[in-house]
């Protein structure tokens, strides 16, 4: 490989991203690599993504923790459905417990990432925002560039434009940017869309608020679920604690795939469980059919949890009502219903969706030409046909989305040995025959299909298609032979190198 710049920082592997995704693969590569260098770039001032950036009330996961978090850190806190500030503190245990703290560099912000073929490695352009404010230019080389900063914009938030938006005079916020200062106490709250952060919000601000309105278009799938685990209490209380945490996560694993199974293979008998769950909490079964039975099928778009049942409870309450309806406009004293009716608001939340964004923004270069992502295919879930040494963390979208980056960052680490035992500087994967596309993300939610055609496809067949199932991944995975599907590209060979071999 030939020499960089002496001025230029050269790193074995580059890691995109210091949230849940980033620090496992950071434990990944210094344990199953542990003579790489490698450095965790993180644009914001703090280490923890998603977990760090929402702050808005009840933030929480709708996943369990068993299941959530590292399979190489047990979880210890007595809640299996945790809230986001004990998932941030415990993302900070396993940085720190680790040392991987010491190789994140915080306020960097990947501008580009273009490929060199001359000297098989990457060319990163960097934004460090120093202490005092000031951006600067610096750059960095790696041979293999590892994306962990998953598929949302955080700067940009899905926010639609309401007609009379300005004429309401009350407060108008988005989940994703909340407000440190707004005080909702006693307030009349209107929260706009049915997704997780809606039935997130709503149990939580009822608690404050003089009344919490869920403004829905159509019907959401939420399923009450216990926030607590007593099967596993009980294993933490009979086991040592990496047994137990080993038992749980298994039984957590099966359960949640067993059941998306059913509701994939059945979905009349799941819809009528999940209704008459819903009915047994709520006994109302008008209001369950005219506001909680979607009319698309569980788990074609994801299902929303809701813990110890606390979104029903508020409504049975009375603190909470969920309103069926299509915005009109904004009036002064809140929206105006296609109905005709008015909800009077004080303050309105569009918790109205994210936007997706690829890898974090981040468009690969071959020696300065941009890659079209939405020509490749993914192979394994993780690495992309015609860009060597590249490779992003995507999580299941039906179960809890560490299972899937962990296997992903296990397998980079077995790419990067197998580089290491046959000498090569770089490889692609490279589809045998022809190959037929589906979508990456192949769920009907909004948020999805407003940006899937932004992002690479999955093929119709192993190693291309992205199996939405643990048990499968895990069990094949790690013992793909990687020689069949990943091509060497051998430094300096001119502009058809990457070519011949994807």
């Amino acid at each position: 490989m030939t020499q960089t710049e002496p001025t230029v920082e050269h790193l074995d592997v580059v890691i995109v991203g210091a949230g849940l995704s980033g620090i496992g693969a950071a434990y990944r590569l210094q344990t199953e690599c542990p003579g790489k260098s490698y450095a965790v770039l993180e644009a914001r001032e703090a280490l923890g993504g998603t977990w760090d950036l929402f702050r808005y009330p009840g933030i929480r996961s709708d996943s369990d923790m068993f299941t959530l978090g590292y399979p190489f850190k047990p979880w210890r806190d007595a809640k299996s459905i945790a809230d986001g500030p004990s998932i941030l503190r415990y993302i900070r245990e396993t940085a720190q417990e680790f040392g991987i703290d010491r190789h994140i560099r915080y306020r960097t912000r990947v501008v580009s990432a273009d490929w060199s073929r001359e000297q098989a490695h990457w060319r990163l352009t960097l934004a460090v925002r120093e202490a005092d404010g000031t951006v600067v230019e610096r750059r960095l080389t790696c041979g293999f560039l590892y994306a962990c900063a998953g598929y949302y914009d955080y700067d940009r938030g899905h926010d639609p434009e309401f007609p009379g938006a300005a004429e309401f005079t009350g407060r108008i916020v988005h989940p994703q940017f909340w407000p440190a200062d707004l005080d909702y106490a006693g307030k009349r709250v209107v929260v706009i869309g049915s997704g997780a952060t809606a039935v997130t919000l709503v149990p939580s601000m009822a608690e404050q608020a003089e009344s919490v309105t869920m403004l829905q278009r159509s019907p959401t799938w939420i399923s009450a679920v216990p926030g607590r685990d007593k099967r596993a209490d009980k294993l933490r209380e009979l086991l040592p604690p990496d047994l137990a945490h080993r038992l749980i996560r298994t039984k957590n694993i099966l359960f949640n795939i067993a059941f998306y199974q059913y509701c994939r293979r059945r979905p009349q008998s799941a819809r009528k469980l999940l209704t008459g769950l819903t009915t047994r909490i709520l006994k109302d079964e008008q209001a369950v059919a005219e506001h909680f039975t979607p009319n698309y099928d569980p788990w074609d778009q994801r299902l929303c949890a809701a813990p110890d049942a606390d979104f029903f409870k508020a409504m049975k309450k009375g603190k909470a009502q969920v309103v069926t309806d299509h915005i009109d406009a904004f009036v002064p004293e809140g929206i105006r219903l296609k109905s005709g009716r008015v909800l009077e608001a004080d303050i309105i939340v569009t918790a109205t969706g994210l936007r997706l964004l690829a890898f974090g923004g981040i468009t690969p270069h071959i020696d300065g030409v941009p890659v079209p992502l939405a020509e490749q295919f993914v192979w394994q879930g993780a690495m992309l046909t015609g860009v060597p040494n590249f490779a992003v963390c995507i999580g299941y979208t039906n179960a809890s989305w560490t299972l899937r980056a962990d296997l992903t960052s296990r397998l980079v680490c077995k790419v990067l040995r197998h580089m290491d035992r046959n000498g090569y500087a770089a490889v692609v994967p490279r589809p045998q025959g022809e190959l037929s596309e589906r979508p990456l993300l192949d769920l009907a939610s909004g948020y999805i299909q407003r940006s899937i055609g932004e992002f690479p496809r999955q093929g119709d067949r192993h190693p291309w298609k992205v199996r939405q199932n643990y048990l499968v991944d895990s069990a094949t995975t790690l013992r793909t032979d990687l020689g069949k599907t990943l091509a060497p590209v051998p430094a300096g060979r001119g502009a058809s190198a990457v070519a011949a071999a994807g």
